[in-house]
Order: structure tokens, then sequence, then C-alpha cells
């Protein structure tokens, strides 16, 4: 898959045209075969077509353009976009007006130049790692589609966009994992920065203590780039790291619990070549990751956060909501303001001593899930559906929890199962993650 860099190169040189580019985008989105219909809630096709046709005329008289301009991006449909209805997967929304003005991050993606194709499905109000959404279509992971395999969530159709090819990059949210996760399950690049450094106006939140807008895209220095847009820098390359000067640690407490045999087998190879490449990897106990789903297990901030922003709508509309989404938010309904300040309590205590005990690594290393993408099959028990989504959530969650920064690169062999590699850098250590993170991939690819 072309990077960013490589499209920008090749719209820069003549070598192709931004209306081809999202004629070609278009055509993949409009496969029959394809996911289209399911990774897109909206595609804008006229519009990108103007946009693409303009750019094209501009850059054939001579005139500066901007770095990326004619390389088509999608946005997740929590984000404001002028003109268009936000309806944040949900049927709740259909009565809301269209978006007065683009969220800054979308703001900022078009002055960078990126075309808008579309908005992505995603799951009912990103309150759920799987990806599932019964009003819109649940798109389906790029591997092994004969069995209809999940695509992880919340920012499912954003996954399967850059995965397929009907966009370079989209736009996405964490509050738990939802880049990460279906980065993973897709064989993509997702990136989760500090939540406070890309900002979340125009943006429908779940948990605003545990947001973070991010992108997903095909290598680490597509997300770096997109990373410094988004918070209205300009992109550079991630710094130079020699890996031998590397430490890693890769904790055994919980992270690797109940992990598949094909999870397992990758992420210990992924270990290997990493130690063969110089870096040192550290295996070794973290005893306090196993007291966060104990702090968590009401519902912990995400649900008390939610259900005070979705009270009112539940009492209006509830029947309206996808059941499984409503019964998660309605478990912040019993959390009284005491239970909330001592989740808050707790995850101060425990973002000062995990950080006193990993603070000389460079990076916390992990399996992003410990499972690759369950069939779509496997959720027609209630029950079932509630113990995946806590599985895939655990490990990328602890991001969210520590405030910190994180990525998941792909490290699955060609034709195998998806799995991702997570990567948890300490809070505001975004820079120093992106590097390390290249580097990694530069190691692993070789």
């Amino acid at each position: 898959m072309e990077t960013l860099t490589d499209l920008s190169r090749r719209l820069a040189a003549g070598d192709i045209t931004a209306r081809a580019l999202v004629e070609q985008a278009l055509e993949r989105i409009d496969d029959p075969a394809g996911e289209g219909p399911r990774a897109f809630m909206h595609v804008s096709r006229e519009s990108a077509r103007k946009q693409a046709d303009e750019i094209d005329r501009r850059r054939a008289a001579g005139q500066r353009v901007a770095p990326f301009a004619g390389v088509p991006a999608a946005i997740k449909d929590l984000f404001d976009s002028a003109g268009e209805v936000t309806r944040a997967g949900s049927r709740v929304l259909n009565d809301r007006p269209p978006a007065a003005a683009d969220a800054p991050a979308v703001a900022r993606l078009r002055a960078a130049g990126f075309i808008i194709i579309g908005r992505n499905t995603m799951t009912e109000f990103a309150y759920s790692g799987l990806g599932l959404n019964p009003h819109y279509g649940t798109p389906l992971s790029p591997f092994d589609r004969d069995v209809r395999r999940i695509a992880g969530g919340s920012t499912s159709g954003g996954a399967v966009a850059v995965a397929d090819g009907m966009a370079a990059a989209s736009l996405g949210s964490d509050t738990g994992g939802s880049c990460r996760i279906p980065a993973a399950f897709t064989g993509v690049v997702g990136f989760k920065p500090t939540a406070h450094r890309v900002p979340r106006e125009g943006v429908v939140p779940l948990s605003p203590t545990l947001d973070s807008v991010g992108p997903l895209a095909r290598s680490v220095a597509c997300c770096a780039a997109l990373d410094a847009i988004l918070r209205g820098t300009e992109p550079q390359r991630p710094a130079a790291i020699d890996i031998r000067e590397l430490r890693l640690l890769a904790p055994t407490t919980l992270l690797l619990d109940e992990m598949q045999p094909e999870v397992a087998s990758a992420f210990e190879r992924a270990i290997q070549r990493l130690r063969e490449a110089g870096a040192s990897v550290v295996e070794a106990p973290l005893p306090d990751l196993a007291r966060i789903p104990q702090v968590n297990a009401n519902g912990g901030i995400a649900a008390a956060e939610a259900y005070a922003w979705h009270r009112e709508l539940l009492e209006r509309a509830g029947d309206q909501y996808d059941p499984r989404v409503a019964v998660r938010i309605l478990q912040g309904a019993a959390l009284t303001p005491q239970d909330v300040r001592a989740v808050l309590e707790a995850r101060r205590q425990l973002i000062d001593s995990i950080g006193a005990q990993t603070r000389s690594f460079d990076a916390i290393v992990a399996p992003t899930t410990p499972i690759i993408p369950p069939p779509l099959s496997a959720f027609e028990s209630d029950a079932e559906y509630v113990r995946l989504n806590a599985l895939v959530l655990r490990n990328p969650s602890l991001a969210n929890f520590l405030d910190g920064c994180s990525i998941s690169l792909p490290i699955h062999e060609p034709g195998a199962p998806p799995v991702g590699l997570m990567l948890i850098g300490e809070h505001d250590a975004d820079q120093r993650l992106l590097a390390v993170a290249a580097q990694l991939e530069k190691a692993l690819e070789a």
C-alpha cells in the first residue's frame, strides 16, 4: 500500500492526478464485492470530485498547493463536517441539524490538502471495541472474508477503508482502543495520542477524560504526519533512533492472559526479531496492571461520563439505541459522585505508581489484543458479546487509563490472521513513541 509520502510525491511529480486518486477510492467504495456500503455511512462523491479537479487545475497552473493536496481521507461519523449531520453511528441523532462548521481536526486535514471522501461507519456512540453496528451494517476485516470476521471498533469503518484502499488515511477517536483495535484487526497502523494533544471540539464525546483523536493509516510515518497536522504543526519524519539503545518492557501481568495461539506466535516472533536487531526487551511482572480492571469493574469513568451525556437522550429515545450500547451507558446511572471520585483517585495513584516502574523504559510492548478478529457469528449471544468486548478492550484501554500515548503496528506474516503489536508511551511522550515505533516497524519488516 502506498504511504502518504508516496502519494504526495506522485501528485507533485504529475505521475497521478487528484481526480484519479478520488476515482480509485470511489471505485473501491462502490465495488459490489467490497465493504464500502458497510464501511461508509455517507460518501461525498461530487464534492470530492470537484475538489480534486480544482487541485489538479491549480497544480497544472503552477500554483502552490498544500503538501497532501488531492489525497483521499475519511472521517469517523462522530466528527462534525460543515453541512453534514453528525450521527455518531446512531439513529438517535438523525434529527440533528447539519454541522455549522468543521471540527478543528477535520478543518486541519482539509487545510493540509486532504479530500474528505466520506464518513465512516462506527460502533454506535463509540461505545464498544468490536465494531458491530445493527443500524448501518458492520464492516468486516479484510482477513478471511468468507468467514465474515469483525474489523474491531469503534473506528471500524475507518480501518476497513484504509485496509481496502477506499481512503489513504482515516480520522478516528480512541477512548479505550478504538483506533488501535481495528488497526490490529485489519492490518494497518493506528495511533492514540495523549488525550489533550488534538482538539476534541466538534466531536461527539464518549468520555471527555479518556477520549483521544487519532489517525489510522498505512505506516508509522503516515500516522506521525497526520498527528502533526491534527495538532496544528508541520509534519516531520520521526526522529532516527539507534535500536540498540532502546529498552522495552513486556509485562507478564494481565496483558498476555488468554492469548490465542496465532497471537502468541506472532508476538513471540516479533520480540525475537527486535532482540536480534539489538533492542533490549525485558519480560517482567507489573502487578499494578491487575488493579485496573478492578477499579473499572462497574464501568468506571467512561460509564459515568457517557451516562451524563446520554441521560436525556436515553429518556427520550432509548428504544432507538443499540441495546448492547445502551446497557453499557446505563451502568453509569448507578455510579455516585463518591464512586467517580474514588475511581479518579485510584487512577491518579496508578499513574504515579506504574509511571515510576516504567520510566526507565522507552515503551511498554504487548499484543494490541490477545485474540484475532472473531467471526460475526460469535456475537449471537449477549454473554459472548460482553466477554469478547472486555477481552479486546483490556490491553489498549491501559494507555487511556494512564493518560499516555499508544500505537498499534501489524506484525503478522502475509496471509496469516492479523495481529497488532502495541507500544505504550508516557504522557506527552508522543514524539518519542512515534520515533520508537518507526524504528521497530523498520526492524520488523527487515
